[in-house]
């Protein structure tokens, strides 16, 4: 679909990581984004595209609104929404293997459905145009995102509880060929559910499909002094050890970090996944940021899964990381709204392995949002970006595209799914369960 966006403010990233806000127009063609600019020179624009006028089948006056790229959720368990409020106030270690196990056991492919459309519904009301999942039945949710319109990234959860080499290699290709929106890496859930030899064997697999690699890395401090005492490393070090990060990759939640951890993430340039509500809920830490920006490491934030946030909403994390950090290092101006707002779009595409979904420009996907600025919160527009940041809502998302397709506009989804409907599943399944 060709769709001019006109009369919009835009969000550009310049070379330095930080923002910038221009006027003008985006023009969107198929799945990409053909134009940027102020849309006042037609020659300049027709060569842009490569000489041929376009014909729009839409054209958008944004009324002033702002045009930016849409978040990425760098951390989630889409799937996790039947569980929402219903596992609460609990610490991780019970929250996990006492609540969640056991009826995440009961979880089968059909019945799986309707919770992941009730997650990617709740991404695109936050302006989300993209999740990097750990989830059950990877092919499911690659089936169910590609009906949906929605870009998903997955990585392998398989731990010594479940799970075979065979089938990660398996859900590798089916997922990597389910759509072109759909792509998947090698991964494990965590050092503490996976015995040595089925942590060899995810290394050797990402070697093999030269995979960038992510698994649950240092969430809490217990998780950290037991694998120390398994094997005289953390869970950075003895998976460093291991070879797993021949091609980069990262880890969720990287809260409990040592000199060496930090060093190892720095030379394999690989990306720490901040899930600031999850960890305050669980009381399991807050993640040092700033360490990791002095250092030079990739950030990206993640929500984690509905079960232990119990929200899929960007504009609650990018407060949350932005004020733990300054709380945690007593220091207000340890990190700034630009690094943040980078975090969630920009830092997460790198995470993801989505160059195309970065920012807006000529060539890049069409995954973008429009928030509107015409409401109390974001105004005065003293400063656009701290807006988003420390006072931007869920309510000023107007429109989130990906792809070049109109996912949701007003409230209104177009999904391929009736909501009302998808309601009532996740309501009947989780009655059935014990």
């Amino acid at each position: 679909m060709n769709i001019r966006f006109y009369n919009a403010k835009i969000l550009t990233l310049k070379e330095d990581e930080s923002f910038e806000i221009t006027e003008g127009e985006l023009w969107v063609q198929g799945e990409r984004i053909v134009y940027v600019g102020d849309g006042k020179n037609p020659t300049d624009i027709l060569i842009s595209l490569g000489g041929n006028p376009v014909c729009w089948e839409r054209e958008v006056d944004c009324h002033g609104n702002l045009l930016m790229p849409g978040f990425k959720n760098a951390h989630a368990h889409t799937y996790m929404t039947f569980l929402r409020s219903y596992a609460d106030d609990l610490p991780l270690q019970e929250w996990l293997y006492q609540i969640c196990f056991p009826r995440e056991d009961q979880l089968n492919t059909e019945n799986i459905r309707p919770m992941e459309v009730l997650g990617i519904m709740e991404y695109l009301t936050s302006g989300i145009t993209s999740s990097f999942d750990m989830c059950y039945f990877p092919p499911v949710y690659a089936e169910v995102a590609a009906k949906c319109g929605f870009r998903a990234v997955q990585v392998s959860g398989v731990n010594s509880f479940g799970g075979k080499i065979e089938v990660v290699e398996e859900n590798y290709h089916k997922v990597n060929e389910t759509s072109d929106l759909t792509t998947f890496m090698i991964g494990f859930h965590a050092e503490y559910t996976t015995k040595p030899e089925l942590m060899e064997g995810i290394a050797k697999l990402a070697r093999k499909y030269k995979s960038p690699l992510y698994m649950h890395n240092a969430e809490t401090a217990r998780e950290v002094q037991e694998c120390k005492e398994r094997y005289g490393k953390t869970p950075t070090q003895i998976t460093e050890e291991m070879g797993m990060y021949e091609y980069g990759g990262g880890g969720f939640h990287c809260v409990y970090f040592e000199d060496e951890d930090f060093e190892i993430f720095k030379k394999r340039g690989l990306t720490a996944v901040t899930c600031p509500a999850s960890n305050i809920k669980l009381a399991s830490g807050i993640a040092p940021l700033k360490r990791f920006v002095d250092e030079g490491i990739g950030l990206a934030i993640g929500t984690d899964g509905p079960a232990s946030n119990n929200s899929l909403d960007m504009f609650k994390e990018m407060f949350l990381a932005s004020a733990l950090a300054k709380v945690r290092e007593m220091d207000a101006e340890c990190i700034s709204a630009d690094r943040i707002l980078y975090m969630a779009t920009a830092g997460g595409a790198k995470a993801m392995n989505l160059p195309d979904c970065d920012c807006l420009a000529p060539g890049k996907k069409a995954d973008l949002i429009l928030i509107d600025l015409k409401q109390p919160n974001m105004q005065p527009e003293n400063n656009i970006v701290k807006n988003l940041v420390y006072s931007g809502s869920k309510q000023n998302v107007l429109m989130t595209m990906v792809n070049g397709r109109i996912l949701y506009e007003n409230q209104k989804f177009s999904i391929g799914f009736d909501p009302e409907e998808i309601y009532r599943e996740v309501n009947s399944i989780i009655r059935q369960m014990k």
